[in-house]
Order: structure tokens, then C-alpha cells, then sequence
């Protein structure tokens, strides 16, 4: 019998190219559907139930904050797509305006709030809208086997919160400036993603928080891409590919075209007065572009061998993710 991952990922393959109708038993938001908002849908959800659920949205801008409880079976929010394949043909947002400025936690700020694990998202833009001046998280992610297919997640600082469990993001956009990818134990593996840049006198692309050699976090981009986002001017070594949040921070870039954005040392201090420096792992293997280019910072690593997924995400990866996404 197929397990329920397996389920889903054929289900996936069977709306492969468009997802215009609602795969068979989704819960469906907007259109014809039973709920007007997404939240709606995920009360409705079973809380006791091991079986898989999901939900489809129609097209649509949906203004509120998501968030969803752990659940005891894996859960699927499918978002109306003519191409599942990226996230450039999506029409579906959820967008919230949550930041730091009012006494939120990180995770209190998400657009989408996931705390439930065997969680997968596709083909949805998940926006937070604050801007600028404070920490304003996108996505909170929570739980253990997370994957996220086709999506586009828009902040400015702290878009994307990798906090815990194992979590794959793939031929998905990610947006921001200040540490926008950032978190505390989780493993992470990035696919085939478009990092854009907002325009920004000085930018850091990531800020992972690993604070021991006995913690888990590893951030892993793999054959993605660097640039200024759409209709923003950046100047040329802006940006870093990171800063240590925590002093054993642990991330690497492989296979990845850097625009010359990225500057020229590739890595910074967390700060001159306080560096987090003597025990980081900044990696990278085989980038192109001219941000690759440069004699990079003297703690960080060219490696003479790329990060495997089976190493980083476990030897199991496939039971959970949808392999039809990786490059």
C-alpha cells in the first residue's frame, strides 16, 4: 500500500503543468468554494485524524493572517496555477502586515504560521506587506518535514523563518534585504531558488542562528540564483551571503549564479564589536557570476565538494519531498 506521502506526491504529478480545479476532497477557498478565507479553511480541518488533508485556493489576493496548529496527518495548500512547475504564473497571495514594531515575537508576525509537520505548500505567494523599519516574517516555519513547491515569499527583514525540523523549499522565490532567511535548529534545503534583493545601501541575504556543534541547523542553497529583484536598483557588493546570528551558524551556497550584488568578501561579521566568527561554516562550491568572484572573507570555505541532500536532509528525504522539483 502507498504510504500517504507517496499519495501526495502522485497527486501532485497528476495536476503537473495546471491546478485550475480542486484535486478530489480538497476543502476549497474562494470561487465556488465553501470557505472565503483560508483561515476558514484550516479551522475546518480534523485535529484527530492521522488521514492526509488538503486545501485548494482559488485565485485570488487573501488579506489575513494563516496559521495552522500541528495536525496529526499531513496537510497540502494547493494554490490555482496554469504552471505548477514555478512560481511565476501564480495567482494566489496571502498577505498580512504583522511586525516587531508592536510587540509581536518573530513568529507572531507570519503571513503564515506553520506548526504542523508532513506540511507541503504549492504555488502560493506568501507576503508579508510591513516594508521596512522592523521584523516582519513571511513564513514561520515550525515543524519537521515541511516542503514548499512554487512559491514566492516577499518581506524585507526576516522574510523566511527557518526555525526547526527539516524543511525543503524548492523552485520557489524568496525576497528581502535584512537577514531574510534566518532561524535557529532547522535543516534546510533550498532548490533551485531565485533569492532577489531589495534595493538597499547594505543587505544579508541569511542569518542562521546555530549556536552549538551538538545543533542541527544547516542551510543548504543549491543551483539557485542571486539578484536585485524586479524594478530595484542595488548596488554592486551590497549584499552578503550571510552573517553568523549565532557563532556556529552553518550555511552553504553550491552550483549558484551570483549577480555582482554579492560583494566581493561574500560573508560578513554579525558586527565589528561583536564578530560570532571562531566557529561558523560558510561554504561554497562551484557559484558563478561575478558576486562568486573575489577574494571572500578569511572565515568562510571554498569547498572541494558540494553538500549531497541525503547528508543534510537525512537518507530518507524522498519519503517526504516531492521529488519532482529537485534540479
Amino acid at each position: 500500500m502507498p504510504s500517504i506521502l507517496s499519495l501526495l506526491s502522485l497527486a501532485a504529478t497528476a495536476y503537473a503543468a495546471s491546478r485550475t480545479s480542486n484535486p478530489d476532497k480538497c476543502l476549497e477557498v474562494g470561487g465556488s468554494g465553501s470557505y472565503s478565507t483560508v483561515q476558514a479553511a484550516v479551522d475546518a480541518l480534523s485535529t484527530s485524524s492521522s488521514t492526509a488533508q488538503c486545501i485548494f485556493i482559488n485565485e485570488g489576493t487573501y488579506k489575513e493572517q494563516v496559521y495552522i496548529k500541528s495536525l496529526k496527518g499531513a496537510l497540502t495548500l494547493y494554490g490555482y496555477t496554469k504552471d505548477d512547475t514555478s512560481y511565476s504564473g501564480n495567482t494566489v497571495t496571502i498577505t498580512y502586515g504583522g511586525s516587531q514594531a508592536d510587540g509581536s515575537t518573530n513568529d507572531e508576525t507570519a503571513a503564515l504560521r506553520a506548526w504542523s509537520a508532513s506540511f507541503s505548500v504549492y504555488n502560493i505567494n506568501i507576503v508579508n506587506s510591513y516594508g521596512s523599519g522592523s521584523q516582519a516574517v513571511a513564513l514561520s516555519a515550525e515543524a519537521a518535514t515541511q516542503g514548499y513547491y512554487g512559491c514566492s515569499f516577499q518581506g524585507f527583514q526576516d522574510t523566511v523563518l527557518a526555525e526547526t525540523g527539516t524543511q525543503f523549499y524548492a523552485k520557489s522565490e524568496i525576497v528581502g534585504a535584512t537577514d531574510f532567511i534566518f532561524g535557529q535548529t532547522a535543516i534546510a534545503w533550498f532548490d533551485g531558488v531565485d533569492l532577489r534583493v531589495l534595493e538597499a545601501s547594505l543587505g544579508y541575504l541569511t542569518a542562521n542562528g546555530r549556536d552549538s556543534e551538538s545543533n542541527p541547523s544547516y542551510y543548504v542553497f543549491n543551483k539557485g540564483t542571486i539578484a536585485a529583484a524586479d524594478g530595484n536598483s542595488v548596488k554592486s557588493g551590497a549584499y552578503y551571503l550571510g552573517r553568523p546570528w549565532r557563532d556556529y551558524a552553518r550555511v552553504i551556497f553550491q552550483y549558484t549564479e551570483m549577480s555582482d550584488v554579492i560583494n566581493s568578501a561574500g560573508w560578513a561579521e554579525w558586527q565589528s564589536s561583536d564578530t560570532r566568527t571562531d566557529h561558523v561554516y560558510f561554504g561554497e562550491y562551484s557559484n558563478t557570476g561575478d558576486g562568486a568572484k573575489g577574494t571572500r572573507a578569511s572565515f568562510a570555505k571554498t569547498l572541494s565538494s558540494p553538500a549531497e541532500i541525503s547528508t543534510v536532509l537525512g537518507s530518507n528525504y524522498a519519503d517526504w519531498v516531492d521529488t519532482s522539483y529537485l534540479s
